[in-house]
């Protein structure tokens, strides 16, 4: 096959990324593969930055880590930056265990009552404290008295 030849007018030095007519442009294909990496390293990039809350979340207790994925979740549909900071700062806070301390409190006034977590538990109305009289003595008082 032979090499078409220039023109006149073109120079006769040409830069490596011009062509000939029907062959492969190599510039084109070493840009477009640059580009889809560069677009997926960004974009991975970005999603590992917009989890970081949630990873930061995950010392915490259950509870503070539920928060803390619904705010990031929120803040990657709605691009609102202020969910995404609400969460990272969520995120760095401890939030104190409350329920351990009434937990405690709990069990100290059971120890107190003189109650225990394995006695059954009375019915609801019928162990009810109450000063009236039995219903027993209230018939026999009502009842007239017999001589005899």
């Amino acid at each position: 096959m032979d090499t078409p030849e220039l023109h006149p007018a073109a120079p006769h030095h040409l830069p490596p990324f011009v062509t000939l007519p029907g062959q492969s442009d190599w510039l084109m294909t070493v840009m477009a593969v640059f580009l889809i990496v560069t677009v997926v390293s960004v974009g991975l990039i970005y999603l590992k930055l917009h989890a970081l809350p949630e990873h930061m979340a995950h010392r915490t207790n259950k509870v503070q880590l539920q928060f803390v994925a619904v705010l990031a979740l929120l803040a990657l549909f709605t691009h609102n930056a202020v969910f995404w900071i609400a969460a990272l700062l969520l995120a760095l806070v401890d939030l104190p265990n409350f329920s351990a301390p009434m937990n405690s409190i709990a069990l100290s006034l059971e120890k107190l009552s003189g109650r225990s977590r394995d006695a059954p538990e009375a019915p609801a109305w019928d162990g009810l404290p109450s000063d009236d009289p039995p219903e027993d003595a209230r018939l026999a008082a009502s009842a007239p008295a017999k001589e005899g």
